[in-house]
């Protein structure tokens, strides 16, 4: 009966994965991020690049979720790996914000009803500074 049991707890949580993991990536393909990137840098041609790695960032990332391990690796060695990964992160939420925020067009809206016609990249950095400043001090003040 235990196995059984164990057996319906692996098919559920591999099934969930599977679900939520398409639903993600439906959702980077309906807003067109990966396309609009290629567009922007036009490499065009590489978009199957673009592609993998989304798919190998994911992979990954739910790999790293999945199973626990430790490195017995220099200090330095793992903050330049720190910083490396948050870079990686960074960027790729900051595409997706970007690309939600385009494809929505909230930002000419809000421009139009607040009658803003001069300093709109202003206001765009000065927003994605407040949430970088925001997001610092919750994993560095509230998260300690």
């Amino acid at each position: 009966m235990e196995a059984l049991r164990t057996a319906a707890a692996i098919f559920y949580g591999v099934a969930s994965g599977a679900v939520i993991s398409a639903a993600v990536f439906a959702f980077i393909s309906a807003i067109g991020l990966v396309t609009r990137l290629a567009q922007k840098t036009r490499t065009e041609a590489k978009i199957i690049w673009y592609e993998s790695a989304i798919m190998a960032g994911g992979i990954f990332g739910a790999g790293l979720n999945l199973f626990e391990f430790s490195l017995n690796a220099s200090p330095f060695l793992g903050g330049a790996a720190l910083v490396l990964w948050g870079l990686a992160a960074g960027v790729f939420y900051g595409c997706l914000a970007m690309s939600i925020a385009e494809v929505l067009d909230v930002i000419p809206i809000l421009a139009r009803r607040a009658r803003i016609k001069y300093g709109l990249r202003v206001i765009v950095v000065t927003i994605a500074c407040g949430k970088m400043t925001g997001a610092l001090l919750y994993f560095f003040v509230v998260n300690t």
